[in-house]
């Protein structure tokens, strides 16, 4: 049957069920609180449409939900980084809505516990981890590299996995981090971009810990033709397993930038209806509307068309659009 945590706080604050790119997550124990991968983007391109003015409003929304969230933070967590799972320092009002000041917000002072970015890491991450460290980082109290480590605060401990692929075994993007948060015999896992898990090694990993509630990114079903059916297909099987196994699963990330995830993922749900258990969105874990606005572009600018001003600001040139934020 399901369980209800007593001692352990959940607070999704950006999600794809909440309009945008990203898992940011708030998590509060009696002795710490947490802030998970505290990064959110939106996609660039999406049915030959660039994001929506509906999808730059719940960007600009998540990023204030964050930032005050990071002023009750003691702890922010970098599982890897991609730019929905961290803050970069530079400019980006089109996709990332960042800053050097936002990134500032975030971190200043706070201590990072973060992938390392050299070991078990790709080119594009190795590089942006050392930019990190350099820019947004510095402003931390100290940045730890949390790989295979555990971290106590009071009577909370903080465990953080060896290194997982992103996606299948050997995946191009490299690795992450998941992590368990565990007070009083309760257990919450965070796990990104582990994409259901399709490598099954991982899943062997979440069912271990034994979670009572975990915050998981299902496979990228956008992506049919790009990524393998047979990896699609796993990281589905093993979902099923793990909504079988835990309490609670808040189910997110690359599979609800499919309008259609509920049908795709109908094995799973299934699954954890017949277990007792729950499976649902960040938007449906706090009661309220799934807004899962990128699979809906084209539609969106078919029944809402932007404003004049707004067209104007697209055809800016990228590097200039970057530096103005758009008129909404």
């Amino acid at each position: 049957m399901k369980r209800v945590l007593r001692y352990i706080r959940i607070v999704p604050l950006a999600a794809e069920s909440l309009g945008v790119r990203s898992m940011c997550t708030f998590v509060e124990t009696p002795n710490v609180r947490v802030l998970f991968d505290a990064g959110v983007s939106l996609g660039p391109n999406r049915f030959g449409f660039p994001p929506h003015p509906r999808e730059y409003q719940a960007l600009r929304e998540c990023r204030r939900k964050i930032a005050e969230a990071a002023e009750k933070a003691d702890v922010i967590t970098i599982s890897h980084y991609h730019f929905d799972h961290h803050t970069p320092s530079y400019t980006d009002w089109c996709f990332n809505w960042s800053s050097e000041e936002a990134a500032r917000q975030i971190y200043e002072g706070k201590l990072v516990l973060a992938k390392s970015y050299r070991d078990k890491v790709n080119f594009s991450q190795r590089r942006r981890g050392w930019v990190f460290a350099r820019t947004g980082g510095k402003y931390a109290e100290r940045i730890e590299y949390a790989d295979g480590k555990v971290f106590e605060f009071g009577d909370t401990r903080i465990r953080f996995s060896e290194p997982v692929f992103h996606g299948p075994g050997d995946s191009e993007l490299g690795w992450l981090l998941m992590t368990t948060i565990e007070h009083e015999n309760e257990r919450v896992l965070f796990a990104s971009d582990v994409q259901g898990p399709m490598h099954t090694p991982t899943l062997k990993i979440i069912l271990e810990q034994n979670p009572h509630s975990i915050i998981i990114g299902g496979p990228p079903t956008y992506l049919a033709g790009l990524v393998k059916e047979e990896h699609i297909q796993q990281g589905m099987q093993n979902l099923e397993k793990i909504v079988q196994s835990v309490p609670t699963t808040i189910l997110e990330h690359h599979l609800l930038r499919e309008e259609n995830w509920w049908t795709l993922a109908h094995a799973v749900l299934d699954a954890a209806l017949k277990a007792g258990h729950t499976a649902f969105t960040a938007a449906d874990f706090l009661k309220q509307e799934n807004i899962l606005l990128e699979s809906q572009r084209k539609q969106l600018f078919e029944t809402e068309p932007p404003s004049a001003e707004f067209e104007k600001w697209m055809r800016m040139p990228l590097p200039k659009r970057k530096t103005i934020p758009p008129p909404i």
